[in-house]
């Protein structure tokens, strides 16, 4: 079987002992931790909307019957207009896509929006709901059919119910998750008091309704999962498993789960994941948080 193009982006090295790598792996936590709360106050406002981009047909100074350029848009594929949706996990914003916007930009990526839902919201269906609001609006204001989008932890849940349960695969060509409970996690019990954490649990409701057929889904998935995250409980759980979806599910080593959003090695496989066209199953060793600067 052949592998995905991105996973040649990381090196397959042999994975340090199970010990060391945990070890490793918390000290970057702690890292990525302290860098997310400097950075967090920075994102708790809604990201500012833009005007709308002329369309191709009407961009000034084309020829009749021609597409147009716009003046500050550079010439490329087709992937590179389609927009990227951004969401984040429970208790966070969107300053925890900084560098992951910036990897994406870099990969040609020209309209990159994030969406701030608000920590008191008690259900993931209204979160989804006001996910399928905000992509209308990107579609709107961009003049394109599609998105990608990519969530991390909650964030990816919320998306996988508006793609599956809402009819948001007629919007979302690709959904990529980093670290999503998309079978539920045994989550410390202190934390079921939040509703939207107990929807999160193994065995919930909504949980259960993610299991239900969904035949004819058009998103492509692409499930990013660290054998160290301890989040999720089992590791195995964000992985996506359903007989009716197009899905491929992504094992990265030597990382936890604050880091997924954060890891440049993961960010370039994830800007590749985006322009892929067809999913199989694989692995992508990272290079463990020796390969962070």
């Amino acid at each position: 079987m052949k592998a995905l193009p991105f996973l040649s982006l990381l090196p397959r090295l042999p994975g340090p002992r199970f010990p060391a790598a945990l070890l490793g792996a918390t000290v970057l936590e702690l890292v990525v931790l302290t860098g997310h709360l400097v950075a967090y106050p920075f994102g708790l406002t809604q990201e500012r909307r833009t005007q709308p981009d002329p369309p191709p047909e009407t961009t000034p100074g084309a020829a009749p019957g021609t597409p147009g350029t716009h003046p500050n848009r550079l010439p490329g594929s087709l992937a590179a207009e389609r927009p990227v949706v951004l969401l984040h996990g429970f208790i966070d914003n969107r300053s925890v896509f900084v560098l992951l916007r910036r990897t994406l930009a870099r990969h040609g990526r020209r309209h990159l929006a994030s969406l701030n839902y608000s920590p008191l919201t008690r259900d993931l269906r209204t979160a989804a709901g006001l996910l399928g609001r905000h992509v209308e609006e990107v579609c709107a204001r961009t003049g394109q059919r599609e998105v990608d989008i990519v969530g991390h932890s909650l964030g990816g849940l919320i998306a996988r119910y508006y793609v599956q349960r809402l009819g948001g695969d007629r919007r979302v060509r690709t959904l990529v998750t980093l670290g999503t409970p998309h079978g539920g996690t045994a989550v410390a019990p202190g934390a079921g008091i939040h509703p939207i954490v107990r929807q999160m649990r193994g065995g919930s409701a909504l949980i259960e309704e993610l299991r239900r057929p969904a035949p004819g889904c058009r998103t492509r998935f692409v499930s990013f999962w660290s054998e160290l995250d301890q989040v999720m409980v089992p590791v195995q759980t964000a992985c996506v498993d359903h007989p009716d979806l197009d899905a491929v599910n992504v094992r990265v080593t030597g990382i936890g789960h604050l880091a997924l959003p954060v890891h440049p090695a993961v960010a370039a496989a994830v800007g590749e994941a985006l322009e892929t066209q067809e999913t199989r199953e694989g692995t992508v060793p990272s290079t463990g948080t020796s390969s962070v600067a």
